[in-house]
């Protein structure tokens, strides 16, 4: 008879596969950040001597520090709005739940079924009007209510204990305190979810800001990496490096959070 050992063998070799294939476009990106244009067209394998020529020539060419610094702004900024408004909006839904308030909640699930192209329009409008163009305000305010993270808090809040708002209100506390002082801290693992998923997305946008941001002085870094490609001639040494500056902050932080990451979505899940 076959060992259990034995037996999962297949199945280590499959995960094995995937996960080079998975890592494949990382190793490449990385190799080609260090060897010159022609190099990656040639789609050498090795890391090559051109890291430095490649960095002194983007810094030299786009405002890689502003990029960074803008894009750092907006994606810390939505983040921490995103959760506080999500967060307040999903235990508000859960514990005080209602039949009304099922119904809005469907709602907001089917307003998830509207692409963003059908509403770019009239937020553009609607911003104009406020004079809020070429802000990052203008940036994260759309983003900061998404009805997916309404939708993990509310999850998670059903396997909070009622007994324990109820205990809490006996002893006097307000709802925000029962919120702020028990609520939060027990949620730490959904909130970690919650920020890698709103980070990502934030750090990522490029469509948005590129649209509402007029002046390319407060341009992210999507679209620094975006305008690596509008010449006549596309520097693939420098745009790779670009493109692997761009992805670190989201692999660190996934990376530092992922298992408080695969807590939150498991136990929403449940």
């Amino acid at each position: 008879m076959t060992s259990p050992r034995m037996r999962r063998v297949p199945a280590y070799l499959t995960l094995t596969i995937a996960s080079l294939f998975s890592l494949f476009p990382l190793y490449f990106m990385a190799v080609s950040a260090t060897n010159a244009s022609q190099d990656v067209l040639n789609s050498k394998m090795l890391p090559g001597s051109q890291l430095a020529a490649n960095f002194h020539r983007l810094i030299g060419s786009q405002p890689l520090w502003s990029a960074l610094w803008h894009s750092a702004l907006y994606a810390i900024g939505a983040t921490v709005l995103s959760l506080l408004v999500c967060s307040i909006a999903g235990y508000g839904f859960e514990v005080y739940h209602s039949r009304g308030k099922d119904v809005l909640m469907g709602i907001l699930l089917l307003a998830m079924m509207i692409p963003f192209a059908a509403t770019m329009i009239p937020l553009f409008r609607m911003f104009a009007k406020l004079n809020m163009i070429n802000s990052l305000w203008a940036v994260m305010l759309p983003g900061i209510a998404t009805p997916f993270l309404i939708l993990l808090f509310r999850q998670s809040a059903r396997s909070f204990p009622r007994e324990i708002i109820e205990a809490a209100r006996l002893d006097g506390l307000s709802e925000l305190h029962i919120f702020g002082r028990i609520f939060l801290p027990t949620m730490r693992s959904t909130y970690a979810a919650a920020a890698v998923v709103t980070f990502m997305a934030a750090w990522n946008n490029f469509l948005w800001p590129k649209v509402i941001l007029v002046n390319s002085e407060f341009q992210t870094m999507p679209m620094l990496v975006s305008n690596l490609t509008a010449g006549y001639v596309t520097d693939y040494g420098m745009l790779m490096l670009a493109v692997l500056i761009a992805s670190v902050p989201t692999m660190v932080l996934f990376l530092v959070l992922q298992r408080a990451f695969t807590e939150g979505i498991t136990g929403a899940i449940k």
